[in-house]
Parts: structure tokens; sequence; C-alpha cells
């Protein structure tokens, strides 16, 4: 079971810059594709990023050119870089395993979340 741990959320103004970790307790981290997710008040999660057991990563459309998802396989943490941040990406951040979840809605993850971190941007 991975039992995720996010960190590094807050209330920052438009335009700042926050970066979040999750950490997570899994023997074959570097096996695994790893997601940021959020979830807005009244809205349904989101896949934000992906990053798979190579390298490789990608992005939902609006968060493109400004956040940066990158793993440390050494310490079993996943981080995401939010550059330029504005009101829409005010939300609860999570981390899952990826097992193949689209940006049009649907969420295919591990059944175990974290806390989450909250993010909260002021216009």
């Amino acid at each position: 079971q991975v039992q995720p741990v996010e960190s590094g959320g807050g209330l920052v103004q438009a335009g700042g810059s926050l970066r979040l970790s999750c950490a997570a307790s899994v023997i074959n981290f570097r096996a695994l594709n790893m997601g940021w997710y959020r979830q807005a008040p009244g809205k349904q999660r989101e896949l934000v990023a992906v990053i798979s057991m190579s390298g490789s990563t990608n992005y939902r459309d609006s968060v493109k050119g400004r956040f940066t998802i990158s793993r440390d396989n050494a310490k079993n943490t996943v981080y995401l870089q939010m550059n330029s941040l504005k009101s829409e990406d005010t939300a609860v951040y999570s981390c899952n395993v990826d097992l193949g979840s689209t940006y049009n809605g649907r969420l295919r993850t591990l059944p175990n979340w974290g806390q989450g971190t909250q993010v909260t941007v002021s216009s």
C-alpha cells in the first residue's frame, strides 16, 4: 500500500511560486508512474501532471509552461514546482500512483490518498 504524504502548500499571491513535495512510502517507487492531482471546492478531482518511471512528463493544458513535475527516486519523492500561479490554481493538491488517468476526467490511481496540501492563490 502507498500512503502519500504531501507538503509545501500555502497562501501565495497571484504570480507567485510554490514547490510541493510528496513522499510515497513504497518499495518499488522507481518503477511507478506518479501523478499530481488537485480538487477545487465544489469540483471533481483532476489530473494536473504525470511523470513516468523513465522521467517523461506530461501536463494538463492549463498548467503547461508554468508547472514542472519531477522525481527523486532515492528519496521516494515527487515534486511539483508551480510558477506564475493564478487564482484558478487554488485547490487541494495530492499525489498518487498513476495507472492511466486522462485529462478529461477519468482518474485511475491506487485507492489510498493522503491528506493533500492546500494551495490558495489570492488575486
